[in-house]
């Protein structure tokens, strides 16, 4: 909050292809399944997204669950905090930063906070196909998850925490940039983003503008918005990122 004596400015920008939202602009919320929880919705379909996109702040010792749905997946990420995926078999259920999952429609998320967490969570409707029409639950660290080169640039890390395959119908991505590189193109296609800069800052292109962001900021891009991104300062960027992928455009 910015002190009563000064004038209220703030870098949000909300315009027909792209959202930048710091977040310091998001009210706190609830929700009835996580009463105890302070959230703020990142993202939802009065956006013009598809999915809704969660900041969850669950105190220590509470308890906050997503019912199992016969058609919305959901996944999380630990931004901070430790805890437990009460839903899940013992080998799965120990959650810390860096933790994620995405739960199939069929199942249900119990999440238990040991020490305070903050969670990010992403919402969608599963898009079934004649091969895959449940989906399929999956759980790791990213420590565990490869980082891969991007575009030849080794200042430029990818890590693609959901797999690249036809089971699944949405990416869940990390780019981590050194300062001075970033995406060697402007990107314009037909998925939609959902992106949290994690840690650093940089420049985004957004639409036809470069603006800049930093850790703490939440981007939503829809589809066919041209963009782009490096990163600036002293310290690398880093932020996670959504992308509906592997289906059949609607007509």
């Amino acid at each position: 909050m910015r002190p009563i004596h000064q004038l209220v400015h703030a870098r949000t920008r909300v315009e027909a292809r792209y959202a930048l939202m710091p977040l310091e602009g998001f009210p706190d919320s609830r929700l009835p399944s996580w009463p105890t929880a302070t959230v703020k919705v990142l993202a939802s379909p009065r956006l013009g997204a598809e999915f809704v996109m969660y900041l969850i702040d669950l105190p220590a010792g509470e308890h906050g669950q997503f019912a199992a749905d016969s058609s919305i997946e959901t996944f999380h990420y630990v931004l901070s905090g430790e805890g437990e995926n009460l839903n899940n078999t013992a080998a799965d259920r120990g959650m810390k930063p860096g933790s994620f999952g995405l739960t199939a429609p069929t199942h249900g998320v119990s999440i238990k906070a040991t020490t305070a967490m903050r969670l990010l969570i992403l919402r969608k409707e599963y898009e079934q196909t004649p091969m895959h029409e449940h989906g399929i639950g999956l759980y790791g660290h990213e420590s565990k998850v490869e980082k891969t080169i991007w575009a030849d640039d080794i200042g430029a890390l990818l890590q693609t925490l959901i797999p690249d395959e036809l089971a699944f119908d949405l990416a869940m991505n990390i780019f981590t940039f050194e300062p001075g590189h970033g995406l060697p193109v402007v990107e314009t296609h037909v998925m939609e983003h959902g992106a949290l800069i994690l840690e650093g800052k940089g420049l985004y292109y957004l639409a036809g503008e470069w603006m800049e962001v930093e850790a703490g900021d939440f981007i939503y891009m829809a589809p066919f918005c041209p963009q782009s991104f490096y990163a600036t300062g002293t310290k690398p960027a880093k932020y996670i990122y959504y992308k509906n992928v592997n289906r059949e455009i609607p007509l």
